[in-house]
């Protein structure tokens, strides 16, 4: 039997205290089983999905693997998307919280190289970013590798499938044969056993059972006559469950902007996130989606790859995957840590065949519903967004914090602070939610009213 307890790990006393503090009471099974044999300094290749716990495998062991008296970059972790590898930056620090001096930098493009340029000349110990970024780095020769001991690729099969093996092997060139690899990734496609075979040596192979079945995730197929009854059936299960948060997928680009656009009109509270965006739009939809004063995100399976939102209640698939394992991972988004979930996909006649596929995989019949059973379409009645964001001109480099922009909002205006939602810092911008009943006080507050001894200028997006 596995024991779960961080405190068998042979950590530092400090360490396991601080994992504690930070709610890592015990191990799930991917932390049960990739720790041991990461600990003794083997390569390992786990199958683990977003939720599995996955990040703190490899934040662990690359911790311990760090001497902090060199300056020089001792871990590389490679993500698909700037969002993975903001949040992992994010997890690493907080597990992080209890060494002193651990220097981290995150690599990613959609942002200028010149202030990442100024931070890895003062020398960094841990670097997380995206494959084209870091190759950037390493060709400008603003980053070596040459004293590297551990390398993560995280979510390795969606980096393969964005296309960038070629950007990864350059970097991977770049590093000492000596290394520690560790791969990640939620399916295990013939191109994951290639590049494990390139890369590892003898790994050690974790594999746990999928999250999903474990989890209370209500699934109901509804089959449709053609495309138009697809976007009828989308709305008339929007109108029906009103969930307070919802992914709709899509399968391309042009799907997710035509259908936001179709439940714009009817008054509802949706963003679009495809690979087109530029990289400001996209962070802003994500964050209101995060927030809460976004209610739908239609997206693409790539785009939506790594998205960290908890307490999702719905995902609806507009149109079915050509692959089981992608529809699992789907909808696997919701009913996760034991809440209930609902998955609701729509299909035509001529998919049946992704239906059947679909309960190969899951080894259980699908339950289907009737498409009559849901609301005319008449006047929806979209349930409105808890939260809106406001945008203030203002962030790190003008040295705003949250702590600030907190202050400012609920000093004497009346404002409490649990009517004050997620904020959220970027270099030259901030955002708040702040509870829709109070968004035009908040504002007013902000325009009257000064941050950090300034004013700054506010708006509603």
């Amino acid at each position: 039997m596995t024991t779960t307890s961080f405190s068998t790990l042979g950590l530092d006393a400090a360490f396991v205290a601080n994992l504690e503090s930070l709610g890592y009471q015990t191990m799930t099974p991917i932390q049960a089983q990739g720790l041991p044999p990461l600990l003794e300094g083997r390569d390992l290749i786990a199958q683990a999905e977003t939720g599995s716990g996955k990040t703190a495998v490899f934040g662990i062991g690359l911790l311990t693997r760090l001497n902090l008296r060199y300056f020089s970059v001792q871990a590389l972790v490679l993500c698909p998307t700037r969002e993975l590898a903001d949040q992992v930056g994010k997890e690493i620090r907080r597990l992080a919280s209890c060494m002193p001096n651990v220097k981290l930098l995150t690599l990613c493009g959609g942002v200028p190289t010149g202030p990442q340029l100024s931070s890895l000349e003062h020398g960094a110990h841990v670097i997380v970013g995206t494959p084209g970024r870091v190759l950037k780095h390493l060709r400008k020769g603003s980053l070596k590798l040459d004293q590297l001991k551990i390398l993560v690729l995280d979510e390795a099969d969606r980096m393969l499938d964005m296309g960038f093996y070629d950007d990864i092997a350059e970097v991977v060139a770049a590093t000492p044969t000596s290394r520690q690899t560790l791969l990640f990734s939620a399916t295990y496609p013939e191109a994951i056993q290639q590049i494990s075979a390139s890369l590892q040596k003898s790994p050690a192979r974790v594999q746990v059972e999928s999250t999903h079945t474990q989890t209370r995730i209500e699934q109901l197929f509804y089959e449709v006559a053609n495309h138009g009854q697809r976007l009828h059936a989308l709305v008339g299960l929007l109108a029906h469950y009103q969930p307070e948060s919802c992914v709709v997928f899509c399968n391309t680009r042009q799907q997710c902007e035509d259908i936001a656009d179709t439940l714009q009109t009817k008054g509802f509270y949706v963003q679009a996130l495809h690979g087109d965006l530029e990289q400001r739009d996209r962070d802003q939809v994500l964050l209101q989606f995060a927030n809460r004063s976004c209610s739908i995100l239609v997206a693409t399976d790539v785009a939506a790859r790594g998205l960290d939102i908890k307490d999702l209640p719905a995902v609806i698939n507009f149109e079915l995957s050509q692959d089981p394992e992608v529809h699992i991972h789907r909808i696997g988004r919701t009913g996760r840590a034991g809440k209930a979930g609902l998955a609701l996909s729509l299909y035509t006649a001529g998919e049946s065949h992704k239906v059947i596929a679909i309960e190969d995989y899951q080894k259980n019949p699908v339950k289907h519903a009737s498409s009559a059973a849901l609301p005319a379409q008449g006047n929806p009645r979209p349930l409105k967004p808890p939260m809106v964001t406001l945008c203030i001109d203002g962030g790190r480099k003008t040295k705003l914090r949250a702590g600030d922009i907190l202050g400012a909002l609920t000093g004497e205006s009346g404002i409490a602070g649990n009517q004050v939602g997620k904020i959220d810092i970027f270099d030259n911008h901030a955002y708040v939610a702040i509870e829709r009943a109070m968004v035009d006080h908040a504002l007013r507050q902000l325009s009257v009213g000064k941050i950090k001894g300034r004013y700054f200028r506010a708006r509603k997006i």
